[in-house]
């Protein structure tokens, strides 16, 4: 017999639309990573995107700086260090 939490049926969310793509190949020998790939956005325009580091957190830091290369999210980054409007 099923535990109760598990009788119910999982409830099904909308899917949100798809605003851009990433792909990205992660390759490492231990004292060094290169990651790289393609990030693509809604409008369908493709950009090449390469990082490395010596740390998780060095890739994850150039991977970000990579992924301002890509106009929607470029966007999105400008918008969030405007200030805000004040009311």
């Amino acid at each position: 017999m099923l535990p109760v939490y598990m009788s119910k049926e999982l409830e099904k969310k909308p899917e949100l639309p798809v605003v851009a793509r990433l792909v990205v190949e992660i390759r490492s020998d231990g004292r060094h990573t290169i990651a790289r790939g393609m990030a693509q956005d809604a409008t369908g325009e493709r950009v090449q995107v390469e990082a490395e580091g010596s740390s998780p957190l060095q890739l994850a830091l150039a991977l970000v700086k990579a992924l301002r290369e890509v106009p929607s999210l470029a966007r999105g980054f400008a918008k969030g260090l405007l200030p805000g409007r004040r009311k």
